[in-house]
């Protein structure tokens, strides 16, 4: 930080070095924000691994984040680290590790020898999924109050509609359903739980 002060006429301009409190709520890189930006990263890094073909390690980081959105929530909780910017860092976080992350995978999955009109009407689909997971994480933000946690979901949430993306996808890679179209109608109901009125009991 820089101190100016100005004496007889003279500004002197001083850095002061602060240190980085990890616990400090007014702190945009607690412990709790860094947990959610890693949630982030491992969300992006995914989705460029699923680009490449790689499905095993976007799937390995896929995981990473679950376990990262569960920690930033708990911690923050139990250092009172929870603000209105966490809330909103961590629901982007949602968006890329829960939304679009597992909707690149599945698709990249069903699709890798499809047609192009096939390809065409199945992109309609997740981009409707995706479209789905924004609504409902603003919807979120919009009725969440800081530091406090319903006892029940409105809908399913997103890190659970990931997981049944999830399930879609090991559905059709051992072959117990091999019709794109079937999964695609099945992510469609998915995208419509996101935004029912469904109630989830809060873990």
């Amino acid at each position: 930080m820089l101190r100016v002060k100005c004496e007889e006429g003279k500004i002197q301009i001083t850095y002061i070095r602060e240190e980085m409190d990890l616990f400090d709520k007014n702190n945009r890189f607690n412990i709790a924000n860094l947990i959610t930006f890693g949630n982030i990263a491992a969300g992006l890094i995914a989705i460029h691994f699923i680009v490449h073909g790689d499905f095993f390690t976007a799937i390995i980081l896929a995981w990473i984040a679950g376990a990262l959105d569960i920690a930033d929530g708990k911690v923050a909780r139990k250092y009172n680290l929870s603000t209105e910017f966490g809330i909103q860092v961590d629901s982007y976080a949602d968006f890329i590790s829960f939304v679009v992350m597992p909707s690149f995978l599945l698709y990249y999955a069903i699709t890798g020898e499809s047609s192009g009109s096939e390809q065409f009407i199945l992109g309609l689909v997740f981009i409707f999924y995706i479209i789905s997971g924004l609504r409902r994480l603003i919807e979120f933000n919009i009725e969440v109050e800081v530091g406090e946690a319903a006892k029940y979901f409105v809908g399913v949430p997103t890190p659970l509609g990931a997981i049944l993306l999830w399930i879609l996808y090991l559905l059709y890679s051992y072959h117990l359903i091999g019709n794109s179209y079937v999964i695609g109608g099945l992510a469609l109901v998915i995208a419509w739980s996101l935004n029912s009125t469904l109630k989830i009991r809060h873990p």
